[in-house]
């Protein structure tokens, strides 16, 4: 599934870059010094945001999002239940990643809002069930852009170095990484039954939709219809026409 989904990501880059072409280069460029001056610059510092996967502030708070999964009961993991845990624990690091470092080269504040206010949390709950159940953390001090997992180091890579390339470019490369963690969580949870997972799960997976909407919402701004890549068209649909979700966390 993993390499599957790996495969799908990488011709979303494509896609991505090919659809690319349909913006002209003046185009480009105005939208790009307009979102640039106009962006509210936020303080980062990303050599040292990669403590313990992060030293990005979680609004909620680690503690909080710990209690929440220590409330559900301990039971007895599956080995899919094992790999969706760490796979998941590394993919939601990716997604923070990319977008620290896009907003560190475009500041955009919608990468920096998603990174800090949302995908820490999703990482710190996660954390949370590898830490319930005396896993090891694939994430360990790796710092920004470093991962455990080949897979996402190549995925990690491309994506940035796509996301370079213009504003656009960029926040098509969020609304791709939203879809790719929408068709994963839901495949990961198809494979478990354990409480505490399926709410860390539905949650991510809420908030992912969330994402995507704002992504998609901010590239309609630039009078681009954005295209899934991943995602069936109808359940892309589904989801872009569907108000903002509330749940307990991201």
């Amino acid at each position: 599934m993993k390499k599957k989904l790996f495969g799908l990501m990488l011709v979303g880059v494509m896609l991505l870059t090919i659809a690319a072409g349909c913006l002209t280069t003046t185009e480009t460029i105005t939208q790009t010094i307009t979102v640039t001056k106009t962006a509210t610059q936020q303080p980062t510092n990303l050599e040292n945001a990669g403590a313990g996967g992060g030293a990005v502030t979680t609004p909620a708070g680690y503690q909080a999002v710990a209690d929440l999964v220590s409330s559900y009961p301990v039971e007895e993991l599956t080995q899919d239940e094992i790999d969706g845990i760490l796979w998941m624990r590394e993919e939601e690091k990716l997604a923070r990643d990319v977008y620290l470092t896009l907003y560190e080269k475009w500041g955009l504040q919608i990468f920096y809002n998603i990174a800090t206010r949302s995908e820490q949390t999703h990482m710190d709950m996660v954390l949370a069930l590898i830490e319930k159940y005396n896993l090891t953390d694939p994430v360990g001090d790796n710092g920004i852009g470093e991962f455990t997992n080949p897979e996402i180091q190549a995925l990690y890579d491309k994506l940035v170095a796509e996301g370079s390339k213009s504003v656009e470019d960029a926040l098509k490369v969020g609304a791709l990484i939203e879809e790719v963690d929408i068709k994963d969580l839901e495949e990961w949870l198809a494979k478990s039954d354990n409480e505490d997972i399926k709410f860390v799960y539905e949650n991510l997976m809420m908030g992912s939709r969330n994402h995507l909407r704002a992504f998609v919402r901010t590239l309609e701004n630039y009078g681009i219809a954005y295209q899934p890549q991943v995602l069936p068209q109808d359940q892309y649909e589904q989801i872009i026409n569907t108000p903002m979700e509330m749940g307990h966390i991201g």
